[in-house]
C-alpha cells in the first residue's frame, strides 16, 4: 500500500496545503455614499473582500438567485467561483461601474489604490484581491465552496482573520522591499482561513469530492492517485489501496466521487498535464512517460479525449500568449 504524509491523518490538510496561488491582484478602495462597484467575472479565480471600515453589501448572482451578504468590520468574505459581483454601500440601484474601468493610482502592477463615489457622508474602505490557483487538488477544493464563503472578524478560529488582515494592510501601506511577496503569502493564509472555517462548520463540506476525501476507505485511494498519478493505477490495485473488494471499492468510490475509478485517474491526470502544457517547461513526450503512458500518441489520444483540445495546440496557446 502507498504510503504519503497524509496518509491516515488528514487528506483534508493536504487539500488546503496545495491551495498556493499563481496570480494575485489587491486593490485597496476608499468609497464615499451613494456607491456601487462591479466586479467582473474572471475564470478560474477567487476574489476576496475584507471590511475595514464603513459598510458594505454584497451581491453575487446565480441561478437559484442572487446570494446578499452584509460582513461587518474586519470580516473576510470570499467569492470562489470567478463569479463577477457587485458590491454596495447600501441597498439601491445605483449604477456600479467596472473597477477595472475606473481610474485608479497603481501603486505597483500588482497593487491599486482607488477613491470612489459620491457627496454623502461618511466613508467605506475595502481590501479586495483577485487571485487565481494552479493545482487541480485546489481547483476541485474550490469548486466545492458556497457562492459565498464569509468569516467573522470575531470567529474563534485558531487564527484569527483580522490579525492577518492586519498584517497585509501593513505590507500594502507602503511601498517596501518584499512587501507584495508577504501579502501573496498572507492572501494564502486568508483564504485557507475561510475555507477552513467552512469545513468546520458546514456539513456540505463532507459530501461529494470533500467525503471521499475524508472517507477511510475511498480517501486512502484517492490519495495514493494524487501523490503518485503516472503510476500504473487499475481498479485491483486501487481497492486494495482501499482495502476493499474489487466490486465494493467500484460502487463506493463512484457513489461518492460522482465517476468511476478509472475515468477519474484519467481526468485527474489530463488536469496536470494541461496545467503543465500551460506553463510551458515541459515536452508532450516527457509528460507522456511521467503519466504513465506507453506512447506519446497514447497520451494525445487520451488528452484530446478529455479536455477537447489537443496537448500541441495548448503549448502553442500558451507561447503565442507569451
Amino acid at each position: 500500500m502507498t504510503t504519503t504524509p497524509w496518509d491516515a491523518r488528514d487528506r483534508l490538510g493536504e487539500t488546503l496545503h496545495r491551495l498556493r496561488m499563481r496570480g494575485t491582484f489587491y486593490c485597496q478602495a476608499t468609497l464615499t455614499e451613494p456607491w456601487a462597484l462591479e466586479m467582473p467575472a474572471v475564470p478560474d479565480s477567487v476574489s476576496f473582500h475584507v471590511l475595514v471600515a464603513g459598510t458594505c453589501r454584497i451581491e453575487v448572482p446565480g441561478p437559484d438567485g442572487t446570494t446578499v451578504l452584509t460582513p461587518g468590520t474586519g470580516d473576510l468574505a470570499l467569492v470562489p467561483h470567478g463569479q463577477g459581483h457587485v458590491l454596495r454601500g447600501a441597498p439601491g440601484t445605483e449604477p456600479a461601474p467596472r473597477v477595472d474601468l475606473l481610474p485608479q493610482r497603481y501603486v505597483s502592477p500588482h497593487y491599486s489604490v482607488l477613491r470612489h463615489g459620491g457627496d454623502g457622508p461618511g466613508g467605506t474602505t475595502l481590501l479586495c484581491g483577485v487571485v487565481a490557483f494552479d493545482e487541480p487538488v485546489a481547483r476541485a477544493l474550490l469548486a466545492q465552496l458556497p457562492p459565498v464563503l464569509h468569516v467573522a472578524a470575531a470567529d474563534p478560529g485558531p487564527t484569527p482573520v483580522a490579525e492577518t488582515v492586519r498584517l497585509m494592510s501593513a505590507e500594502l501601506a507602503e511601498v517596501r522591499p518584499g512587501g507584495e511577496a508577504i501579502a501573496t503569502r498572507l492572501a494564502d493564509v486568508l483564504v485557507v482561513q475561510a475555507v477552513r472555517a467552512w469545513l468546520d462548520r458546514d456539513p456540505a463540506a463532507r459530501r461529494g469530492w470533500l467525503g471521499a476525501l475524508a472517507d477511510p476507505q475511498v480517501g486512502r485511494a484517492l490519495a495514493a492517485v494524487h501523490a503518485d498519478p503516472g503510476s500504473a493505477w487499475t481498479l485491483d490495485r486501487l481497492a486494495r489501496e482501499a482495502a476493499m473488494s474489487r466490486t465494493a471499492f467500484a460502487a463506493r468510490f463512484t457513489d461518492l466521487v460522482g465517476e468511476p475509478p478509472g475515468r477519474y485517474v484519467t481526468r485527474w491526470r489530463m488536469a496536470l498535464a494541461h496545467d503543465r502544457l500551460r506553463a510551458g517547461d515541459v515536452t508532450v513526450a516527457a509528460l507522456a512517460d511521467d503519466l504513465g503512458y506507453r506512447s506519446e500518441a497514447a497520451f494525445s489520444r487520451a488528452f484530446t479525449r478529455t479536455v477537447g483540445r489537443t496537448p500541441g495546440s495548448v503549448r502553442a496557446r500558451t507561447s503565442r500568449a507569451r
